[in-house]
């Protein structure tokens, strides 16, 4: 009884200190394959309102990631770049969200030159309607790094819990190819 409520008590200290990591949503909770794909309003770098109804007809791949500029999250990102073509040619759009700011994806997009969308959330409403779980450090907070696969009638494919980043567009991608088969 001593040895669980002293590692409760740890686990609580160290919940409070920011040192540990807390999931707003548990793993697996999220929104099923051929579910309906929630609609959502967040704006992009330009400065513009984006909605998933604006894709009505393609495919979109909706990616979830932690914070703008950070290792793991560039090279998603570039690797999505360096693909733009591959998925304009499979008729699909890609969207990145997080939870920085329209100024954060800004500086990101003008210094490392990409072409598709990345979605300000920092009320996380994209992210909670996707039951992408948050996790939390100090006062920072961090998306889980997703992928939804929403086909052309609005409806989801695929989800990733991403953990393969080097390969991930390209599982994307094949995945894409398939379904269209």
């Amino acid at each position: 009884m001593r040895k669980g409520l002293f590692a409760a008590v740890v686990i609580a200290g160290l919940a409070l200190s920011g040192t540990f990591a807390l999931k707003a949503k548990a793993a697996g909770d999220y929104l099923p394959v051929g579910s309906k794909a929630p609609d959502f309003s967040a704006i992009s770098q330009e400065d513009k309102a984006v909605h998933l109804s604006d894709y009505k007809g393609k495919w979109v791949v909706l990616y979830f990631y932690p914070k703008d500029q950070t290792t793991g999250c560039t090279i998603e990102a570039h690797n999505f770049q360096r693909d733009i073509k591959k998925y304009e040619a499979a008729k699909a759009v890609v969207l990145g969200v997080s939870l920085d700011t329209v100024e954060s994806h800004k500086t990101w997009c003008s210094k490392d030159t990409f072409d598709f969308k990345l979605l300000a959330d920092p009320d996380h409403k994209v992210i909670d309607a996707y039951n992408v779980p948050i996790s939390e450090r100090g006062t920072m907070k961090f998306a889980a790094r997703t992928t939804y696969l929403i086909d052309p009638k609005g409806k989801v494919v695929k989800v990733w819990e991403v953990k393969d980043i080097p390969n991930h567009s390209e599982q994307v991608l094949a995945e894409i190819a398939a379904a269209q088969k």
